[in-house]
Order: C-alpha cells, then structure tokens, then sequence
C-alpha cells in the first residue's frame, strides 16, 4: 500500500528558490526502482496541482548498489533524462566506486563488492551463484561486459554541485570553511561528520543525501533528504518553491 505523506513549511528566512521555478530534490534510491517509480507519480501529481512553473527534478546520487535493481534504476532516469531536460544528477560515492570498478580499479572493485556491488552486478544479469566463484580479476571482467557503455556514460556525466538561488545542491555535503568555488570533489561526495556537525550557516542553503535520517531532516544551515529507502522503504524527495518548501515520501 502507497501512502503520500505531504508537509509544507516556510523555508528558513533568507533562502527561496528564483520566482517561477520549483525543485524537487530526490534522496539516495540505492537500487530502488519500484520506490523510484510510485515516488516519480507522486511527484508529477504534486507539480501538476501546484501549477506552472519551471520544474527541475535534482537526483541527490548514489543511485546504485545495495538495493535489488540498481540497473533498472538507472535505466529508468536515463531514459527521464531524455524527456525531461531540466533533470539533474549528482554524483555519489556510490557512483564513484561503480565507475572505478568498471574500468577494473583494483582498489574499486574490492570496495565495489563491500558496499552493495553484488546486488548491482546481479541486477545487470550475472549469476549469483557465478559471482560467488569469481575472483577479482574475472569479476572485473565480467562486470565490464555487463555493464552498458552508455549507463557508464549517463553516470560519468553527473554533477558535483549543483546551485539554484539561495540552495546548493551536493550529494555528502561540504567542507566547512571553504568556498563552493573551492570545494573538493571527493568532500562532495564523501564527507560527514564535519559537515554534520558543523551548526554555523554556510550562507547558502545545503540540501544533501549521503547521511541517513528517519525523515527529511531540517537544520539551520542543511537539510538531508536520505531516509534509507534500501532498509527502511521510505524514499523521500524535498519540494522547494519561492520561501516554502515540503516533503513527499514513499512507504
């Protein structure tokens, strides 16, 4: 059974998106392509009852591994990708490691297999019991036949940041201190705790995944939109519009 939870709420004073626009910000999907469809409903009814605008859909990355059909998902925002243009994807570490092992990255293809690979080279066809057997080397090679070149090119081609008004887009988060211009690829898809844990404003609105939170989780100068759709099937997306903003989550 689908439920659509919706709550509205003013943005924090100071941060809007430019008049006209709407953003929907899209959580960590981690191989879930049938949360991912009923979320993507949800939302196309949303952005019609809401009325014109310029919509942008913003995926917060990690769209592979762990969850069962991560080539489905992928697959499936491609194929978005192609019909709606004002589509936007962040790179996750996820996709970062994905990449590393399909071109054969030693180091990549044994943290690929650690952090949810087997469920996503499965999901592109491979045998589970043949995975078993595999050792890196034919693993590596294995993947790279599976794996289309044109999925590898839709992900390569991801974002590190992504900017609009008074919110800035990430998938982990960034470094405090540092300007965006300045950021480094690897705290933007990597970083927490200093992130976190950091409670000053960063001038900017930051709207990230990475962190998982029982809910859309709202802070002063950040709001995490990764609510662990692979364990807890709540996958969550973040509406944002001139001075207000709201939730809708899939369960």
């Amino acid at each position: 059974m689908l439920r659509n939870f919706l709550k509205s709420r003013a943005a924090k004073p100071g941060f809007a998106i430019p008049p006209g626009e709407r953003v929907y910000a899209i959580g960590d999907l981690h191989g879930c392509d049938d949360l991912l469809a009923r979320l993507l409903d949800q939302i196309d009814a949303d952005d019609k009852a809401r009325g014109p605008a310029k919509t942008t859909l913003i995926f917060l990355g990690d769209l592979v591994d762990r969850g069962p059909a991560s080539a489905q998902v992928v697959e499936r925002l491609r194929r978005l990708a192609s019909a709606r243009p004002n589509t936007r994807f962040l790179k996750g570490n996820h996709e970062e490691i994905f990449l590393g092992a399909v071109e054969g990255e030693p180091k990549a293809l044994r943290l690929f297999c650690r952090i949810g690979g087997r469920e996503t080279v499965i999901s592109y066809g491979l045998d589970p019991d043949r995975y078993d057997r595999l050792d890196y080397e034919e693993f590596a090679a294995e993947l790279k036949q599976l794996v289309p070149e044109e999925h590898a090119a839709f992900i390569d081609g991801f974002e590190d940041m992504i900017e609009i008004g008074d919110y800035v887009f990430v998938h982990a988060g960034i470094r405090p201190g540092v300007d965006l211009g300045e950021q480094q690829s690897r705290d933007l898809r990597w970083i927490r705790d200093p992130f976190l844990d950091h409670d000053r404003s960063f001038d900017k609105m930051i709207v990230h995944g990475h962190t998982i939170s029982p809910e859309v989780e709202f802070r002063s100068n950040r709001i995490g939109v990764d609510t662990g759709a692979y364990t807890s099937g709540h996958l969550s997306a973040l509406g944002l519009q001139d001075a207000t903003s709201w939730t809708i989550v899939t369960v």
